[in-house]
């Protein structure tokens, strides 16, 4: 008889760990909160180590379909406007790490990761129905759900997000942090724009206390923009997300270069709006008990939320589901032990990644000789600080400043 998977949340680490689970020969039940998927968020920057996770799941192509492929990752002052260092992507990336540095729109990600899910006959997804909590008893664990239905399977993964249920039973461990920094974040069909501001490479803009990154998504068509300055926590942190403040915006930027302010001022011009959301975090993964106990595991940003100062977050939840997948793969194991060796597998490298990007947070935003330093190593080892073989080659190797 098939083992069933009970997965909370259907964003995109909980529709990967569907879609690992699935591919492990499991049965899965998958409950989302939101009555339907609908095409929210904004960009998502794919390194060779996750591209490479999805060729393997047979998603290269509809990968190709609907994302960008920047040729270079560009590092600009925000000050002054002058590059500090460039990183060749495209051909370099594939030739070197065995995959493509992509971009891509987060519902497009989404969707693709749906479209291949619901290609597995075993596979459910309950929509508007969320996991509440969950026990185990007697080999099994048993979940009620929002619609106050007990539901009983093998395992549970907790692919819930930041303000994960799952994680508060499991761990109890409070509330995420705010980080003290603020995310303005728009999207623009790059014909509205004029050429000049039009992005065809990954770029991003350093300055005191705020750091700006812009490439292009959905086969090009877009711009996607994110903006990341220094500001208060908002009183309530999990439901928090509205319209910004241009005003808010343009005063933040004040003193950056002109160039930079172009980029910025062309959102509103092209006729398209930001949004404003806090960036939350929590410490790094500290040993694989805080990602798996029992029959129970924790997956992308429910295990370790992070800013996204390494483009990694979705990134590490379709390489948790890809272990995942491995893992549950291991029928000569009981389940329990099969979630261990999960753990084990992925906590040290996601609390690597944490901690990095927690780091080029302070990099970014540095202020006096600590940013001019900063500048001078960009100026001076360029492509040496910018690539990250650690990372994209997943075995473990030296890492890089940034």
């Amino acid at each position: 008889m098939k083992k069933q998977v009970l997965v909370a949340g259907g964003g995109i680490g909980g529709l990967a760990a569907a879609l690992g689970a699935s591919r492990a020969g499991w049965d899965v039940r998958l409950y989302e909160r939101a009555a339907r998927f609908s095409e929210v968020g904004a960009g998502v920057q794919l390194g060779p180590n996750v591209v490479r996770r999805l060729q393997a799941w047979g998603l290269q192509q509809p990968l190709q379909a609907v994302a960008a492929f920047p040729g270079q990752l560009q590092v600009r002052s925000a000050c002054h406007g002058g590059t500090l260092a460039t990183l060749p992507l495209g051909a370099t990336v594939v030739e070197r790490y065995g995959a493509a540095y992509a971009t891509i729109h987060r519902a497009d990600l989404h969707g693709l990761l749906l479209e291949a899910l619901q290609g597995h006959p075993g596979v459910q997804i309950n929509l508007g129905c969320a996991i509440e909590r969950h026990a185990e008893a007697d080999g099994a664990v048993q979940v009620r759900t929002s619609a106050q239905k007990d539901v009983e399977g093998d395992a549970l993964v907790g692919a819930d997000g930041l303000w994960s249920r799952t994680r508060q039973q499991l761990l109890a461990d409070g509330a995420p942090r705010h980080s003290g920094h603020l995310a303005y974040r728009a999207l623009v069909p790059q014909a509205a724009l004029p050429a000049r501001l039009r992005a065809t490479h990954v770029t991003a803009w350093l300055g005191p206390r705020l750091h700006v990154v812009h490439y292009p998504v959905r086969r090009g068509e877009l711009q996607n923009l994110v903006v990341i300055v220094h500001g208060p926590a908002p009183q309530d942190m999990e439901n928090w997300d509205h319209a910004a403040n241009a005003a808010d915006l343009e005063a933040a930027l004040a003193g950056t270069c002109t160039g930079l302010q172009d980029v910025v001022r062309g959102v509103a011009d092209a006729g398209s709006g930001w949004r404003l959301w806090p960036l939350n975090i929590r410490n790094p993964v500290a040993e694989a008990a805080q990602m798996a106990q029992g029959l129970v595991a924790l997956l992308g940003d429910a295990a370790h939320p992070m800013p996204p100062y390494l483009a990694q977050g979705a990134g590490m939840a379709i390489e948790d589901a890809a272990a995942l997948q491995r893992a549950l793969s291991m029928h000569d194991l009981d389940v329990a032990l099969r979630l261990r060796r999960y753990a084990l597998n992925r906590w040290e490298r996601n609390a690597r990644v944490q901690a990095r990007s927690l780091r080029n947070g302070r990099i970014f935003h540095a202020t006096g000789p600590v940013r001019w330093g900063r500048d001078a190593a960009l100026r001076l080892l360029g492509e040496r600080l910018l690539d990250v073989p650690w990372l994209y080659r997943g075995d473990g190797s030296s890492a890089s400043a940034l």
